[in-house]
């Protein structure tokens, strides 16, 4: 249910001097320590931006999908690893639970991972398995009374402070994604241990590790849906989390922007600003051009998801075409600013490396032509 358009519009205003006014000026701090400071993680917890995508009844904000769009567009206008801080509590983390959980495990988690208390992590890829998700080879074996949950999971977005991991594993030896299953496995369990935080080419702050599964006894009602319903269940939670990622890379890409027009409203060459150099126009004109088509996209496909529509080919295509957007964006940014684009001290070169990884992460572009294909030819066009 949608929150009252005065509520909203508060909600909004929040969020953006926040990122203006608190975000903003930590940039180049959080990407020197490679660290979220805890004051920060605090502040976010208390405006309940951990519980965005999480009904009232459990104690979230409970907003639809294009509130949540709007709100990650705001959030996209800062350093991206500020809102991985809370993203898979919002997104792939909680998701699964929200949409196949029962009223008892709802209740036992939803609460905590909305108030931020509980930080959640979604375990699919493994280091033989990326982009074909169905070919998991952890494998969960039930033993009568409980799973036996053993194999690695890599790449895992802040696996490194989870409490709760949303993990996919094979239940049985149908094939493909047949036979794939969704657990909600606690840190705390014997057997469970997370690797060292890999070094990244960005998004410093924001912790990817692996996590490793080593004959962890899960209890049966830990299980998500059905046997067999895991891939199905990460599938649907994939279509929320790359509207909302789409959503992130055109807040992004419009502070490249606004950052561009200040810059070369400035900078004079040639006996006048940049600004007013027709090579400079073109590339802000067509930064800009893209940059509201995939605003158009986002919205468009978050508002037929709340009207329960069919999403996935308009989920995939946003998540692609905004997720490519962005990364020429930056690359024209970085050329508008020239050399000063190519050092840190304007944060150019800092968003230039960040806005790379949303190619890659919630299924590559490659993997969103495939769907977007698929899906148009099974509509017959």
């Amino acid at each position: 249910m949608a929150l009252d358009p005065e509520t909203f519009d508060a909600l909004i205003d929040t969020v953006r001097r926040f990122v203006a006014e608190r975000l903003r000026p930590l940039e180049a701090a959080v990407e020197e320590a490679d660290a979220i400071p805890a004051d920060v993680v605090q502040d976010m917890r208390e405006m309940g931006l951990f519980g965005l995508s999480i009904e009232e009844a459990y104690g979230g904000l409970g907003l639809t999908m294009l509130e949540e769009a709007k709100v990650a567009i705001e959030l996209g206008r800062t350093t991206p690893a500020f809102r991985s801080t809370f993203g898979t509590n919002v997104g792939i983390g909680s998701q699964g639970l929200v949409m196949a959980g029962n009223a008892e495990q709802k209740a036992a988690w939803l609460p905590r991972i909305a108030s931020g208390e509980i930080i959640t992590s979604f375990a699919l890829t493994e280091p033989d398995v990326g982009s074909d998700s169905g070919a998991v080879k952890t494998r969960a074996t039930f033993d009568g009374q409980s799973y036996r949950l053993s194999g690695t999971k890599r790449y895992i977005t802040n696996a490194d402070k989870a409490d709760l991991f949303t993990v996919m594993a094979r239940t049985s030896d149908d094939p493909g994604a047949r036979g794939v299953s969704a657990f909600l496995v606690p840190r705390d369990l014997a057997g469970v241990s997370i690797g060292t935080p890999e070094k990244k080419m960005g998004q410093k702050g924001a912790k990817v590790a692996d996590v490793v599964f080593d004959d962890v006894v899960v209890p049966s009602e830990n299980r998500l849906g059905a046997e067999g319903e895991g891939f199905k269940i990460a599938m649907r939670v994939l279509d929320r989390g790359r509207l909302h990622i789409s959503a992130v890379c055109v807040g992004v890409a419009e502070r490249l922007i606004a950052d561009c027009v200040a810059y070369a409203t400035e900078r004079k060459q040639f006996g006048k600003p940049i600004a007013e150099h027709q090579l400079i126009q073109g590339m802000i004109a067509d930064s800009k051009t893209e940059a509201l088509v995939a605003r158009a996209m986002v919205l468009e496909t978050a508002a037929s998801k709340d009207a329960g529509k069919d999403v996935v080919m308009e989920s995939a295509a946003a998540k692609y075409f905004a997720s490519e957007m962005v990364g020429r964006v930056a690359d024209r940014a970085v050329q508008i600013f020239g050399g000063a684009g190519y050092i840190a001290d304007y944060g150019i070169e800092r968003l230039y490396r960040d806005v790379r990884l949303f190619r890659i992460y919630e299924g590559t572009s490659q993997i969103q032509q495939i769907i977007i294909a698929r899906e148009t030819i099974k509509r017959g066009g």
